[in-house]
């Protein structure tokens, strides 16, 4: 398995990972695969399906101009991105990748065909170049959760499938326990060890620091920030008011502990919600719920270490890798299940492994965490990642406390196996009725707004 813990945890923009991270990586990647930006007179964007129908309210129209315009999700100023997007709109141009300007119009030249879905997946899009001689040259992208694309015609997305293989090549989970058992690993020894044919240890290191880093000052930019969250919804940021009831006063019931781990969350869904800074974890829907975990154990945990945080990572990396391979991230395939479900089947492998459990135990604790998140349904309310998707975040990471928790106190043996949770999520993704998947079209999102708040 060629996914990198950096793959699953990417530092990028709000509100989506798949609707916003990955359209902005596959409109940047459309130009750079072109054998010459400046024959280019005309560029147009076609979304289908899912990317169509949600995708005003997750700012996947923005994401096309900030990628056409060659920005990188992981370094772009998201206080800078309005006025990038009110020049296109204004000066009615676009500078390609930053070098080549041509004419743009942002009403015509990126169409949202929600009523059309091509065939591999419901995230979609279509990127035509036209030439200077008259011809047309077009690519079309996946964006298949996470942030991670793939190009019509390819098998995996293309920074995975240019490394070279990992030598502890896992398929599923009993295979990752059989490799842990047979060599004495733990699991994050096994997802280390797969990095090391990437990068050094020291860079290993650094890039998980960085990573956590970029968590936990989201989590505090979310503690403080006030106001409305964008998009018509008028949902009030409620983080600082939170925070502000808890600062102080100590824990004066235990359960409080919980309100801490909630308002983690919290803060960072009202950040992604706002098109701030997060990391995908694995998806920006479910971005709260390790973070959120992980501060608890920072924070609320006797003994808690670097190389704690460390391990929480990878191990929760390696439980992320094998639902994007068996499964499916992306709420628009299987649902709110593979997003909040895999976060919270994450968060809860990669605490008990901080806390000292086997192997067996984290696999215990990540199956608990998915088991009582399938069927879990994707809508929207107003296509906007908001209501119910920041809440949704503060229970999941209360589930994985919960999960690990009760796996702790056994002994990793268990009825039910991590591989038959995930093969679940699959077939009841592809059982769920569409409606049911990013697409704002059922359950809250039609029972609370009418379906012409929907753009198709």
């Amino acid at each position: 398995m060629n996914i990198s813990v950096f793959d699953l945890f990417k530092i990028g923009i709000g509100p989506s990972s798949s609707h916003t991270v990955g359209p902005m990586r596959a409109a940047r990647k459309a130009l750079e695969d072109l054998p010459d930006l400046t024959q280019v007179v005309h560029v147009k964007v076609v979304l289908y399906g899912s990317l169509a129908l949600t995708g005003r309210g997750h700012g996947t129209d923005k994401a096309i101009l900030l990628g056409l315009s060659g920005l990188r999700q992981d370094t772009v100023d998201p206080e800078a991105i309005p006025e990038i997007i009110d020049a296109v709109a204004i000066d009615n141009e676009i500078s390609l990748l930053g070098r080549h300007r041509i004419p743009f119009s942002v009403a015509d030249d990126i169409e949202f065909r929600g009523r059309e879905a091509l065939p591999y997946h419901p995230n979609a899009l279509r990127v035509v170049a036209t030439l200077k001689d008259g011809s047309k040259t077009e690519a079309v992208f996946y964006s298949i959760g996470g942030g991670f694309i793939l190009k019509e015609g390819e098998t995996s997305d293309s920074t995975a499938a240019d490394r070279v293989p990992a030598p502890l090549a896992y398929a599923n989970a009993a295979e990752l326990l059989r490799l842990g058992r047979d060599r004495t690993l733990r699991i994050h020894e096994v997802v280390r060890m797969n990095e090391n044919a990437w990068r050094s240890n020291a860079d290993i290191d650094a890039g998980l620091d960085r990573i956590w880093e970029a968590m936990r000052t989201c989590i505090d930019r979310g503690l403080i920030i006030e106001g409305t969250l964008p998009g018509g919804l008028n949902v009030k940021r409620r983080a600082p008011e939170m925070y502000r009831q808890l600062q102080g006063k100590g824990v004066k019931m235990p359960h409080e502990i919980m309100d801490w781990v909630s308002l983690f969350a919290i803060a960072v869904n009202e950040e992604n919600a706002a098109g701030s800074r997060v990391v995908t974890a694995p998806t920006n829907g479910a971005a709260g719920i390790i973070p959120a975990v992980m501060r608890y154990y920072e924070d609320f945990c006797p003994g808690a270490t670097r190389a704690g945080l460390h391990e929480f990572m990878l191990t929760a990396a390696a439980v992320g890798a094998l639902f994007k391979r068996n499964a499916s991230i992306s709420g628009a395939e299987v649902g709110c299940q593979g997003e909040v479900g895999a976060a919270c089947a994450m968060a809860a492998a990669g605490l008990c492994a901080a806390l000292g459990g086997s192997n067996e135990q984290a696999e215990n604790a990540a199956e608990i965490g998915i088991e009582h998140h399938l069927g879990m349904t994707c809508d929207p309310i107003g296509g906007l990642v908001q209501i119910p998707c920041i809440e949704r975040n503060a229970m999941g990471a209360i589930k994985a406390i919960n999960a690990a928790s009760l796996a702790l106190r056994g002994d990793g043996s268990h009825n039910v196996s991590l591989d038959q949770a995930i093969e679940t999520v699959k077939t009841t993704g592809a059982d769920m009725q569409n409606k049911y998947k990013e697409t704002a079209l059922g359950g809250l999102a039609i029972n609370v707004l009418p379906v012409s708040r929907v753009e198709c």
